[in-house]
């Protein structure tokens, strides 16, 4: 086989392409020859940027403004001889760097996960079967097809094409889709733009179909010369974390401010500057909350890891965020709010409406009309029109699976299940006719297709153009509005006759009826040909057709998705269905499942066309339902409810889609059927294109602010805890109650465990009955800030208490050297569990902790455990303890430390209290 980049390959006709390739149109590759050119040529993927290697993570980690102080206080420390702090410091230091790197491999690996799971696939002819195979195992030599809303998965020399365009702006810069023909053989030196016989990876097809050869893959195709401006660069960095980078900068210089006032006040009052400079060092240290950065990156990974486990793959990590504030989640409709299993329940022919019995992809079923079951295959109208729909039509039957009970004679007893590979709409087309005896495959065979018109959304229509033996016939669907307008005759069962204006109101009476019965409706028509026109397009084909009849279908709403609307409502959140069908089919499966409440409306594609700007702002707050709409005007909806003020979630699955899914907040894109090209646009996939997935992900975004917000206040109320304990005991000229080594050890113990603990709390139960939050709340609000310093002046008053009872208080203070290492043990202690139990107050903002549970957070519990048991480790483990300068305390001095530590309980109980008072309040 001839290397792939050695040759041009749009300079050579398709035959020949296909011998130096080593491959057929109708065969391609088998398995085995393709894993040989795997082996050969290399995954087809770029070449990412080389990963940080476990090192280079590790020192990366000493980046981080806050740690960077804490090493200069380590530095300093030795320079002046307190060798043992500075050791204690950088033990820390490098213990929090090592959690970081362990937490940000995890972090990689699961977003790794998470790729895979989103990796593009194609389809390509392995052994002479069509399969679904990884973009990322194609190799030269495979045959791909390609359709409408692919993208291109590697470069191809194309073989077949039908009515292709493709488009190619992301290579090119070429703004408009262009036609492509696989007979045209190229000039060697015809530029990339001009080569209209060849496809590239990263271009999508925007109309029409095609068949073609790959000849490069991974880093040997054209977007791979270009990999270096398409690499993902820099890993994101989310608004939230911005913020709290932000905050973590305002509390070191928070702090170096105070350190530096503090030395000065101390020196200006007598004290020595080196005992100064050491207290200052403490209070640096107490100010810095080192686990900050590491908890939001934890909590977000697990937030996104357990979105994929339940169906919602996040591909931007700021979407995790942007979920919990969505107040307006706009959908489609069928595939999502449905089922996306159509079942034809209704055919109509001129001069009778037919009933179709069978639920699903099954093909059994009867014909039933006016009461009365009958044989279809001897109705020559019936027949005809579901024969044609079936011409016209892309879907087949991908396998068959029966299984025979023992109270069945033979398989045609059997309950069959079909899986349909195609739209949803076509297959039960397919199932219909199966119903009827009219099999695809016969079909197919004696009226071959030569020719197509794509559907298009502006036409809302397809054809399909067929050789009869002795004629040529055209087959065409779709919306029966549109399609009579392209209709001069009708077939009544024996012959052909005009379409009368009185014909016309019966089809449209039916079709209405249909509609309001929430029916999708097809209309069904053909024509025959003794000769094909010279020019096969829309205007020679699509005119003077024979009607055949209507094809009504239902696709029933999703179990899920009445409970799912209910939450929405619940949550504050306005769920709005946005759709192609009937205005009256659209209403009847909103209100059946609850989005059309009272004084809700419906508005139509054109009703929508015919309104400005700002009549739509005014109107949005009441439409419910958007049916006949085309892609366009979703962008439209959008920014309607974006111009108000709201976070919008949208979905989408077609390659006309992907400006709503980019203008979106929140593009969700159906990972089932959706194109290529609107799972590129989307923030999230729904791997099983379920409504309920969306109100889930937007749960678990909900989840995630909650736990980060818990997790960030927590560890700022302890740190603003620990500063106005040392900052306190300076003014009032107490010894440190702390030292630096105390205060490090003591955010080990409070900052890492608990913090991530609270990080998963489980779900708040009003969780989805709040209003969604503003995305500019931060993290930490005034309001909060002033529930944060309340928390802290009780942890630093407790301390404080904890302290002076040490050194002798209501007595003569002792600050004899032995005394006052006692003093400090016990502040320790009080201080180390006083914020252990202090996390459990964080459960709940305004809840009473008797309420929502003590036990309820088993890994909150167990993070209690075990910080406790090692903080009782430093105090009662001789070697351990003398190395952090501490004392054995016992008796009443131990009862008095733990017994403070408990008053925290108390004052997060009065906290809430009069936070439900004030909120009460304000709420009346």
């Amino acid at each position: 086989m001839t290397p792939p980049t050695a040759k041009p390959w749009h300079a050579v006709a398709y035959g020949e392409a296909l011998v130096e390739l080593g491959t057929s149109r109708r065969s391609g590759l088998t398995d085995e020859e393709a894993q040989v050119r795997l082996e050969e040529h290399g995954s087809n993927t770029l070449a990412e940027p080389a990963r940080r290697t476990a090192i280079q993570q590790f020192f990366n980690q000493f980046k981080e403004f806050l740690v960077i102080l804490l090493l200069i206080s380590a530095g300093v420390s030795a320079v002046v001889g307190e060798l043992e702090d500075a050791l204690v410091i950088l033990a820390i230091v490098i213990v929090n760097a090592v959690i970081g790197v362990i937490q940000e491999q995890r972090a990689e690996n699961a977003l790794d996960a998470l790729k895979k799971m989103a990796s593009p696939k194609a389809r390509a002819i392995r052994s002479g079967e069509p399969k679904v195979v990884d973009a990322s195992t194609l190799v030269p030599g495979d045959i791909i097809l390609i359709e409408a809303g692919d993208s291109i998965p590697a470069d191809a020399r194309l073989i077949e094409s039908g009515m292709l365009k493709v488009d190619e702006s992301s290579l090119t810069g070429e703004s408009e889709p262009v036609e492509l023909s696989a007979e045209a053989v190229m000039a060697k030196d015809a530029p990339l733009g001009d080569r209209v016989n060849m496809v590239y990876m990263g271009s999508s097809v925007s109309y029409g179909r095609g068949v073609a050869a790959v000849v490069g893959t991974g880093m040997s195709t054209e977007m791979g010369k270009i990999a270096a401006l398409l690499q993902e660069g820099e890993d994101e960095v989310t608004p939230l974390q911005v913020k709290l980078d932000v905050l973590g900068k305002k509390l070191g210089l928070a702090a170096v401010m105070l350190c530096i006032a503090v030395f000065i006040a101390g020196v200006y009052r007598g004290e020595s500057a080196f005992d100064m400079f050491l207290t200052a060092v403490s209070l640096a240290v107490a100010a810095i909350p080192e686990g900050l950065p590491a908890i939001v990156t934890i909590v977000l990974a697990i937030g996104v890891q357990r979105m994929a486990a339940k169906n919602a793959i996040i591909r931007h990590l700021p979407a995790v965020e942007t979920l919990g504030s969505a107040d307006v989640i706009c959908s489609d409709k069928t595939g999502t709010l449905t089922t996306n299993q159509m079942t034809v329940t209704r055919i109509y022919v001129p001069g009778k409406v037919v009933e179709v019995s069978g639920e699903g992809y099954s093909p059994h079923g009867a014909f039933i009309e006016s009461g009365k079951e009958i044989d279809a295959s001897l109705d020559g109208s019936i027949m005809r029109m579901l024969a044609s729909g079936v011409l016209c039509n892309d879907a087949r039957v991908g396998s068959v699976e029966m299984q025979v009970s023992a109270s069945q004679e033979s398989f045609d007893d059997a309950p069959v299940r079909l899986e349909m590979i195609g739209d949803p709409t076509e297959g039960a087309i397919v199932v219909a006719g199966l119903k009827a005896g009219v099999d695809k495959v016969n079909l197919a065979q004696w009226a071959p297709r030569i020719g197509e018109l794509p559907f298009e959304s502006e036409r809302k229509r397809m054809t399909t153009i067929h050789r009869l033996p002795e004629a040529y016939l055209s087959c065409t669907k779709g919306a029966p509005d549109e399609l009579l307008q392209v209709c001069a005759s009708v077939f009544d069962g024996t012959k052909i006759v005009p379409l009368t204006k009185a014909m016309r109101a019966e089809i449209s009476r039916v079709n209405q009826e249909m509609a309001s019965s929430a029916l999708r409706v097809l209309a069904v028509a053909q024509r025959e040909f003794d000769e094909l026109p010279g020019e096969i397009s829309v205007d020679s084909i699509e005119r003077d057709l024979v009607f055949l009849g209507l094809v009504g279908m239902k696709d029933p709403p999703r179990a899920e998705a009445k409970d799912a609307v209910r939450e929405c409502f619940n949550a504050g959140i306005t769920p709005v269905m946005i759709t192609g069908d009937h205005r009256e089919t659209a209403m009847a499966v909103a209100r059946d499942v609850g989005i059309m409440t009272p004084g809700a409306i419906a508005a139509t594609g054109a009703e929508l066309a015919q309104m400005s700007d700002s009549q739509l702002d005014d109107a949005v707050d009441q439409i419910r339902v958007y049916a006949r709409v085309a892609p366009e005007h979703k962008v439209r909806i959008v920014d309607a409810w974006k111009r108000k003020g709201h976070i919008v979630a949208m979905t989408g699955d077609g390659v006309n889609d992907a400006p709503a899914l980019k203008r979106a907040d929140i593009g969700a894109a159906m990972g089932i059927t959706g194109t290529d090209v609107a799972k590129g646009a989307a923030d999230m996939i729904l791997t099983d294109d379920n409504f309920a997935t969306i109100v889930t992900a937007v749960r678990e975004g909900r989840v995630v602010f909650d736990n980060i917000k818990k997790a960030v206040q927590y560890l700022v109320s302890c740190n603003i805890g620990e500063i106005i304990v040392i900052f306190a005991a300076i003014m009032l000229g107490l010894p440190r109650p702390l030292l630096p080594i105390h205060i490090l050890w003591l955010n080990l113990i409070t900052d890492g465990l608990p913090a991530l603990a609270l990080g998963v709390d489980p779900p708040a139960p009003d969780l989805m009955r709040r209003r969604p939050r503003r995305g500019s709340n931060d993290v930490v609000g005034q309001g909060a800030l002033v529930r944060l310093i309340l928390y802290g002046l009780s942890v630093a008053l407790l301390g404080l208490l904890s302290f002076a009872i040490g050194l002798g208080w209501p007595g003569q203070l002792d600050t004899s050297a032995a005394n006052l290492m006692e003093a400090q043990t016990m502040c320790l202690l009080t201080m180390s569990f006083c914020q252990l139990i202090h996390a459990f107050n964080f459960r709940s903002e305004l809840d009473s902790l008797f309420k929502v549970g003590m036990f309820a957070n088993g890994r909150l519990v167990l993070a209690f455990l075990v910080s406790g048991l090692l903080q009782l480790a430093v105090v009662y483990i001789k070697p351990i303890r003398r190395f952090f300068d501490l004392v054995d305390v016992h008796g009443s001095k131990l009862v008095d430390s733990i017994a403070l530590a408990l008053l925290m309980l108390a004052v997060g109980e009065l906290t809430k209290l009069a936070s439900r008072a004030i909120y009460e309040r304000k709420a009346s």
